[in-house]
């Protein structure tokens, strides 16, 4: 059977993405498959680690969430929580796990991630803290410069992101579109740009070869 054109392509074009983030210090896979990527993510994370995540809703797409819950690992899972207090205790107890999953909001062509958060945590996870990071990217955010994934983590991401909290008073809740807001509500407080890994191959990208999160 003659390969599809678009798988091509993205075999091509990531395998040469996970060249430059190996350049910048990031260890990186290519996998063509959210089951491939779900498979290379759980040799990363030995067992009996203490696990978390942020907001990440690839992960939760290939399995890898439903995966760590049911395996052999110490899960930190905010959403188990039973106060705002207890929630906020498991997210800063996250930033000393063992090993924080997230997916990207943005990634660049030569290398470079680009995230946008409400809280912070996220971010936080992934600059400093926890020995591990694994990021599952899908091949829907890359993009060309940095200017275009600062762009797509703020015009795209974003208010996809807002309308999972129907309680958000921003403006693109209502509308879906950005308006580079100065809501109490937003949850563009932080936005990171990530272009090198320090120290070398803490943090693992794998970028799968179909269209995840948002």
């Amino acid at each position: 059977m003659q390969e599809d054109v678009r798988t091509i392509r993205n075999r091509k074009t990531g395998e040469k993405v996970c060249e430059k983030l190996r350049s910048r210090g990031f260890a990186a896979w290519y996998c063509a498959t959210a089951q491939e990527g779900l498979q290379q993510a759980l040799q990363l994370i030995p067992e009996g680690s203490s696990v978390s995540w942020g907001g990440c809703k690839s992960a939760e797409e290939i399995g890898l969430l439903d995966a760590v819950r049911s395996g052999n690992y110490h899960v930190l899972d905010r959403d188990t929580a039973q106060t705002a207090e207890e929630r906020t205790a498991i997210m800063k107890q996250a930033l000393t796990c063992d090993v924080f999953l997230t997916g990207s909001n943005a990634i660049t062509e030569d290398g470079e991630l680009v995230n946008i958060d409400g809280n912070g945590n996220r971010v936080a996870a992934m600059t400093f803290g926890p020995d591990s990071v694994i990021v599952i990217v899908g091949m829907n955010k890359l993009t060309k410069t940095v200017i275009d994934a600062a762009n797509r983590a703020r015009t795209e991401a974003a208010p996809i992101n807002a309308q999972r909290f129907a309680s958000l008073k921003t403006p693109c809740q209502i509308d879906g579109m950005c308006h580079d807001c100065n809501s109490p509500d937003s949850i563009c407080n932080y936005i990171v740009r990530t272009r090198r890994c320090k120290p070398a191959e803490r943090i693992k990208v794998i970028l799968i070869g179909q269209s995840l999160g948002f």
